[in-house]
């Protein structure tokens, strides 16, 4: 069957599709017949090798799919659903823990599936388990028009708050009010937009998605009690530090988030984010923002897109119709 793999950890342009032996589940693993592959952060930093996880090469890519269940306990053969892993879904059929693995619903497409695990339970991760986001709190959410971004104003629309999108240019403005955000404003100059939209009261929650030179502006458009959650650092810009004097002297917090690392320690945890995200889902408050789709032999190209920042929504691979 055919693969993305990674051979020698040089970075996306050096992604090969290869013929490689079919996976063999085990008994807690649902076998998948893969439709779609969502492209994700991981994998770009997994073909440089600068990822926590460290697999043995070669390997394949993939962190997020959708398709049908071959076999596995707990699913219907045929029964069409989305999983998440640390790496390998990238293939033709793919192996991933049950309790990783998600039944779809009828209305959500492979393309949404496959767009759906890492970002929106991250996202969900975030604003309910580090944010403790209440109905009626103001969000901002940095990045607002990748796939990370729009995940977090849709999760945090369903959670019943306003939510500012922040972009990087006007040509992205559209992607994040698509998404759902109820402003969205310019990164350049955000801070005195966000002053204007709140009263001068700041935003409950910053999900700060980039990192970069606008981290003291962010912790500086908290609101009293505010938090900021540290989700990543796309902007490449370097890793911001905190003067810690910012937090006591405004009674807010940065908290990191760190969700891959919590949810896979914990059986269960994501089969009950799951449950939480359904009902957000059925009532169309979360609905993937699905950019390009490639082909699986552009899958390199995609990890390139996505590094350059010109990746809108979440990016999707096509393995089959």
């Amino acid at each position: 069957m055919r693969a993305v793999q990674v051979i020698t950890p040089t970075g996306p342009s050096d992604v090969v599709v290869r013929e490689v032996d079919e996976p063999i589940p085990g008994a807690d693993d649902v076998l998948i017949e893969v439709h779609r592959v969502g492209v994700s952060f991981p994998d770009l930093l997994l073909s440089r090798g600068e990822y926590q996880m460290k697999p043995e090469m070669p390997f394949s890519l993939g962190v997020d799919v959708a398709g049908t269940v071959v076999s596995g306990p707990g699913f219907e053969p045929g029964q069409r659903v989305a999983a998440v892993g640390g790496w390998g879904g990238a293939q033709e059929r793919a192996v991933v823990p049950a309790m990783f693995t998600f039944a779809l619903p009828d209305a959500t497409s492979y393309d949404e599936g496959a767009a759906l695990p890492m970002n929106y339970l991250t996202a969900e991760f975030a604003l309910f388990e580090r944010g403790g986001l209440e109905p009626g709190e103001t969000v901002l959410v940095h990045g607002a028009a990748g796939g990370l971004g729009t995940a977090t104003i849709q999760v945090a629309k369903g959670m019943g708050a306003t939510v500012i999108g922040v972009v990087s240019t006007e040509a992205k403005k559209a992607t994040a009010t698509q998404a759902g955000a109820d402003h969205v404003v310019l990164l350049e100059g955000f801070k005195d937009a966000v002053k204007e939209l709140t009263g001068g009261a700041g935003v409950d929650v910053v999900a700060d998605i980039v990192g970069g030179p606008a981290f003291t502006d962010s912790l500086r458009s908290l609101a009293t009690q505010g938090r900021l959650l540290v989700l990543g650092f796309a902007s490449g810009a370097g890793i911001p530090e905190v003067k810690v004097n910012r937090l006591l002297l405004n009674n807010v917090d940065v908290r990191g988030v760190g969700w891959g690392a919590f949810a896979m320690m914990r059986p269960g945890y994501m089969q009950e984010q799951w449950a939480r995200l359904v009902p957000m889902i059925e009532a169309g408050h979360v609905k993937p923002t699905v950019g390009r789709v490639y082909e699986l032999e552009e899958f390199g190209q995609a990890l390139v897109d996505m590094d350059e920042r010109r990746t809108l929504g979440k990016s999707v691979v096509r393995v089959r119709d």
